[in-house]
């Protein structure tokens, strides 16, 4: 992209200068109205060499706006060696399997040893930055203890492209996990459940908002009566273990992406997690049902049984459509082997 870039104003223009550059800037160019207004304030914009610092500053149709593009900052957040698994890798975007026990991004109790780090050192440099900082625009997250796929932007155009979708509930996620007991469509427990209901296929359909709990602020809470962001996830029975059956194995795809969103709402559904210690999944497992091997391992798992297995989008630039696959971790192909016996 040239630079400076120049932006014609076009026909009947907002009179604001910033509302003008945010509706006629070129899409391919990614910058948002908030950093065209963080330009406006640093001087990188001009007319006929005037440097135009007030955001409010008229234009008219057929002005000529030269917008200087900074070379992007450096993160403050450092490079990591840290191997990754690699699942797709362009000039805009990288698609990672992550491995259990990873953060993604730093925090105050993470500051290393996170994905972003791991993806600095990878992108040796070669990053063309978000928000005009040389780092990695992170869309989505899943937890610590969660496995699987991620896609993560390394350019504004790409941040904003893939945004969008999650936005719009467009790209696709389907996660694998194994759950305690088994969602049947004719329980009646589980149809009286609130925010439960079926759809065809034997879909299991939860919506509910999602917020921070009341006294635990480590932990998310289902509320209704418009508490909370909304949040919808659906549930369907791949495969039950045990006689009778006691655990199952189930595929939940995310319409809305939510702070821990298939975790509590699996447990609201009476569901929850095998190893899932914050939302109820440690229950002691039927060993008559399951057999004593089972029940030992089902017991010694030491996360949430919950795997990021699919995920699906329109590329934020050449609109092609990808769609990944990520094969079952190690630990929980373990435990499945034991649970089919």
């Amino acid at each position: 992209m040239e630079n400076p870039l120049r932006i014609t104003i076009g026909e009947a223009p907002p009179l604001r200068l910033d509302k003008a550059l945010a509706r006629d800037v070129p899409e391919q160019a990614a910058l948002s109205r908030t950093r065209l207004t963080r330009l406006i304030a640093e001087g990188a914009v001009t007319r006929a060499g005037e440097v135009l610092s007030d955001p409010k500053a008229r234009v008219s149709e057929g002005d000529e706006i030269d917008i200087i593009l900074p070379e992007p900052e450096a993160s403050h957040i450092g490079p990591e060696d840290i191997p990754l698994d690699i699942v797709w890798e362009d000039p805009d975007l990288v698609v990672v399997n992550k491995p259990v026990g990873m953060v993604v991004h730093p925090a105050p109790g993470t500051p290393t040893g996170t994905l972003v780090n791991a993806l600095l050192h990878h992108f040796g440099g070669e990053l063309s930055g978000v928000g005009g900082v040389a780092r990695p625009g992170i869309v989505h997250r899943i937890d610590k203890d969660t496995s699987g796929l991620l896609v993560v932007a390394k350019s504004d155009r790409a941040h904003h492209g893939l945004a969008a979708q999650f936005e719009a509930h467009s790209a696709d996620r389907a996660y694998l996990a194994i759950c305690h007991g088994v969602p049947d469509a004719g329980d009646p427990r589980l149809l009286g459940t609130r925010g439960v209901s079926m759809e065809p296929g034997s879909v299991i359909l939860i919506q509910s908002g999602l917020a921070r709990h009341r006294t635990d602020r480590q932990r998310q809470a289902v509320y209704f009566d418009g508490q909370g962001r909304h949040a919808i996830t659906r549930a369907r029975v791949l495969e039950h273990f045990g006689t009778p059956a006691a655990l199952a194995l189930v595929e939940c795809r995310l319409e809305t992406g939510r702070t821990h969103q298939i975790r509590v709402h699996m447990a609201h559904a009476g569901h929850g997690l095998v190893g899932d210690q914050t939302y109820g999944g440690r229950r002691k497992p039927a060993a008559r049902a399951l057999g004593e091997a089972a029940a030992a391992a089902i017991i010694a798992f030491p996360r949430q049984a919950l795997h990021a297995a699919k995920l699906g989008f329109d590329h934020p630039v050449t609109g092609e459509r990808l769609d990944f696959e990520a094969p079952l971790p190690t630990d929980m192909t373990r435990l499945l082997a034991v649970l089919r016996g």
